[in-house]
């Protein structure tokens, strides 16, 4: 009893100390900042953006598509590893879902923030054509987040209730939320039936929604008849980014809650070296749709695709590319392959640069293919011809960036970070219980 008492007392939320406070203080001058640069977008337009009839799609777009990314790694490790059976990935779980969460809610609103004309949102619902990947892309994201909110709100009704007596033990008042929150869960063998049932459904369910989500978003560049974008590899190429870039992301939060909530042993050195195995996995899938993406247009070396990779090989994103390429994909592979590159300060490292790589990667996805239109604009002015954020862009995106991290922070502050029903049933504790009592 002693056993699954101390479990329940480390795996309950904790209150923010002065550091978390900070922390939160950190984020939300952030996002003031963010707000303030969006208001002078909102009232004077996307002329103070650098974007123009070349590159009508900036940062904001290479950001919504790197939150689209990571958003995929809730049903890779809540999905995928779990029905598949990998009991390693249980104390996961939840942080996958948390940033997932986070992810999908910021991907929506950096769409929204790119729209010149946000009161015009509900066109798309009203006026949307059925043969328009945009109106795809926000049925499929709105049923991804659907989904992803009940696959981390299900798991969550016998730690709920755990909870609720815990804190009603210790006389607070989060016993009555959390209560309410658990919605009468008793664990009676009914209730876990349809519980497991209906977890295992939607585990299953999310992983085609998942797929589609990037998939449908690769649809916005694949359908136009642009070069660097004109591809058929354009679906899994995106979807491979996308687990790489999100296994990253976990990798980098698990390490800093391991740290700062003293989950040592509740999130042990073997989850990192797992994690980095599977990082190097998904590290050379991805080279691989990589090579493919740009050997065969450098073989045919069409008059139109040559402009454009000339400009990723040796012109203007030359160093940017190959930096992307070689240190945040490849040199990855070559440190985790040794066991001392999978412990968790070097896996934190690598997490960070495999994730910062796959934010400028999206970048180069979106930005010079614009520059180099089938058939350019005559006569406009050259600075059209390059693009680079304005300061009004970099704030907004380092806004939506630490928004997420905010509600990440959030939700961690309420919700247990690691499974605590899950995490005792696999320790045998609720057994040694009953026996006990």
């Amino acid at each position: 009893m002693q056993k699954y008492d101390q479990l329940v007392k480390d795996l309950a939320p904790k209150k923010f100390g002065i550091k978390g406070t900070i922390w939160i203080a950190f984020l939300i001058i952030i996002i003031l900042a963010a707000l303030y640069a969006y208001y002078q977008q909102l009232t004077k337009g996307l002329i103070v953006t650098d974007m123009r009839d070349y590159a009508l799609w900036g940062v904001y777009i290479s950001n919504f598509v790197f939150f689209v990314a990571v958003s995929l790694v809730g049903s890779l490790i809540s999905a995928v590893l779990t029905i598949s059976k990998q009991k390693w990935s249980i104390p996961l779980t939840r942080i996958a879902e948390i940033v997932a969460i986070a992810s999908i809610i910021m991907a929506g609103l950096t769409i929204i923030i790119d729209m010149g004309r946000p009161d015009r949102l509900w066109h798309i619902f009203v006026y949307g054509r059925a043969q328009s990947p945009i109106v795809w892309d926000v049925l499929v994201i709105s049923t991804y987040l659907f989904i992803s909110a009940l696959l981390i709100y299900y798991p969550l009704l016998p730690d709920f209730a755990i909870l609720k007596k815990y804190y009603k033990d210790a006389g607070s008042k989060e016993s009555k939320w959390y209560g309410k929150l658990s919605l009468n869960w008793t664990g009676s063998p009914k209730q876990k039936h349809i519980l497991h049932k209906s977890i295992r459904t939607l585990a299953v369910l999310i992983i085609p929604v998942a797929f589609a989500v990037h998939t449908v978003t690769s649809w916005l560049f694949s359908t136009t008849y642009r070069p660097g974008w004109d591809s058929t590899n354009f679906g899994p190429y995106f979807v491979a980014g996308a687990f790489v870039a999100g296994t990253a992301a976990v990798i980098m939060i698990t390490y800093i809650l391991r740290s700062t909530h003293d989950l040592k042993e509740y999130l042990p050195d073997e989850i990192f070296d797992k994690l980095g195995k599977l990082l190097v996995l998904l590290c050379l899938v991805y080279i691989y749709f990589n090579i493919n993406e740009y050997l065969i247009p450098a073989y045919k070396n069409t008059s139109e695709e040559k402009a454009h990779l000339y400009s990723l090989f040796f012109g203007n994103y030359a160093i940017l590319f190959w930096s992307v390429i070689f240190i945040s994909f490849i040199f990855p592979v070559i440190v985790l392959i040794f066991p001392k590159g999978r412990k968790p300060l070097p896996m934190f490292i690598i997490g960070f640069i495999v994730l910062v790589g796959s934010w400028w990667k999206r970048y180069i996805i979106v930005t010079p293919t614009l520059l180099h239109p089938f058939l350019p604009i005559q006569d406009v002015d050259k600075a059209w011809h390059q693009y680079f954020p304005t300061i009004v862009e970099w704030t907004i995106t380092f806004g939506t960036l630490a928004s997420a991290l905010l509600i990440i922070t959030i939700l961690v502050r309420y919700l247990p970070i690691v499974p605590i029903q899950e995490t005792a049933e696999e320790n045998n504790l609720i057994e040694t219980d009953k026996k006990s009592e």
